[in-house]
């Protein structure tokens, strides 16, 4: 009887600490810095992106972001959303290449945003908003370089691209998927915004469904695991009250 309880009590124990295994890869897979949704459609007018800065330091908070732009596939019209605490500074730059709109050329675009003055604690996030007139419509991703800056002067570069086929890296670059727009049936410019519009939505909705269906996932997973250990723990008890 003795040996069944010892048994049951290493199986709770492992059980436990399998869960929290898991919750701890769960945390670690999403501590960086990511932009959201993670998809549009090419070309997509009059959106808003938003880049997620978790701090993950147990003992400094977040005093400055800065994102980068790409210069090869720029974002048109971009506009900042004012944020209490934070002020931020937006570069443009010269184009070396013009990019042809309805309304003409447009040979300037801006490609860094740095936001100072704010907080954000151990522990905590913060979601900075941009909003652009224009996407590209000639790639099929575009690679947002970030920088994150903590008070204790550390500065953690969220720059490194994945190949294809090989894992993420240590501090990958916030990465927007750009879906090909269909405009089967639709013969106008109207009928071919719509489309887009449609394409954009569905491409956005996929990719919050993605992360949420891993949430979802995990929480199941442990809630299996810790079940099994409370069972294991139960039939201890049990068994102990008899003899």
């Amino acid at each position: 009887m003795s040996t069944t309880r010892s048994a049951l009590r290493r199986a709770g124990l492992g059980a436990v600490l399998a869960a929290a295994a898991v919750l701890c890869a769960a945390g670690a897979a999403s501590a960086h810095v990511t932009v959201h949704p993670e998809s549009y459609a090419k070309g997509a007018t009059d959106g808003v992106l938003s880049f997620r800065v978790p701090d993950e330091e147990e003992t400094a908070s977040t005093t400055e972001v800065q994102v980068f732009l790409p210069t090869d596939h720029p974002v048109l019209g971009v506009l900042v959303r004012p944020q209490d605490g934070w002020t931020p500074k937006v570069t443009t730059t010269e184009l070396k290449t013009p990019v042809k709109t309805d309304d003409g050329a447009i040979t300037e675009a801006v490609t860094e945003i740095t936001w100072t003055g704010g907080k954000i604690a151990a522990g905590q996030y913060e979601d900075f908003d941009v909003a652009f007139g224009q996407l590209p419509d000639d790639t099929g991703q575009l690679v947002f370089k970030a920088l994150q800056t903590y008070s204790d002067g550390k500065t953690v570069r969220w720059i490194e691209e994945a190949a294809a086929g090989a894992d993420e890296p240590e501090n990958p670059a916030p990465v927007l998927k750009l879906a090909t727009v269909s405009t089967k049936g639709t013969d106008t410019a109207a009928g071919s915004t719509k489309q887009a519009d449609t394409d954009t939505a569905a491409a956005a909705a996929s990719g919050t469904g993605d992360s949420t269906a891993r949430r979802l996932g995990v929480a199941g997973l442990v809630v299996g695991v810790l079940g099994l250990a409370a069972a294991g723990f139960a039939v201890v008890r049990t068994r102990s009250t008899r003899s």
